[in-house]
């Protein structure tokens, strides 16, 4: 038996000799096996695949959140000064109306010279302040003639559509006024109807 097995250990010396160090029978295997590691490399593409979604969902909330800033910087700058101009129309109102009753007074019959005087300054003061609000984009509407807009006008009053379209506006007895678009005083209006006899 000592024989069998000392030849066992001389075969298994030159048989070793024969292969080299390099023979991958007597390399130690892997603790992880194939399936394994292409089980973890399957779960590590899902990772990377769920955390570049979020990446892009999260890049896009953050696209969208500075766009609304940008929108909401916008509108404040431009819409400001909407209280003010609210403020400021009625004062327009004030003056075009002793402007026209400067002017009636102002008639050729008058011959006043200072009553046209005045008149003159206020018809200056309403042009240069309809000059001033239309540089900061605050306009007066003009919808006589124009159909009937909730979101621009008030209805106060029908008056019988004499050549007029029923649901056209007849008259203004309060001008509205528009900022950058947008209505910050409703003109006050009167809607042509068919007159029923």
């Amino acid at each position: 038996e000592s024989l069998c097995v000392f030849s066992t250990a001389a075969q298994q010396r030159s048989t070793g000799d024969e292969c080299g160090p390099e023979d991958p029978r007597d390399e130690p295997k892997h603790p992880l096996s194939d399936c394994t590691l292409e089980h973890k490399a399957i779960k590590l593409e899902e990772q990377v695949r769920d955390l570049t979604e979020r990446y892009r969902k999260a890049l896009a909330d953050s696209e969208n959140v500075r766009r609304r800033t940008q929108k909401f910087v916008e509108d404040a700058k431009l819409f400001g000064i909407q209280s003010f101009c609210r403020d400021l129309v009625e004062v327009a109102d004030i003056l075009e109306k002793t402007a026209e009753s400067a002017a009636e007074e102002a008639e050729p019959s008058n011959p006043n010279p200072t009553l046209k005087k005045i008149y003159e300054g206020l018809s200056l003061i309403e042009a240069k302040l309809q000059s001033v609000f239309a540089k900061h984009g605050l306009q007066k509407m003009n919808p006589v003639g124009g159909k009937y807009d909730p979101y621009d006008h008030e209805i106060v009053c029908h008056v019988p559509a004499e050549g007029m379209q029923p649901g056209t506006i007849a008259l203004v007895t309060q001008d509205g006024y528009k900022l950058h678009g947008r209505t910050i005083r409703h003109a006050l209006v009167g809607v042509a109807v068919e007159s029923q006899e």
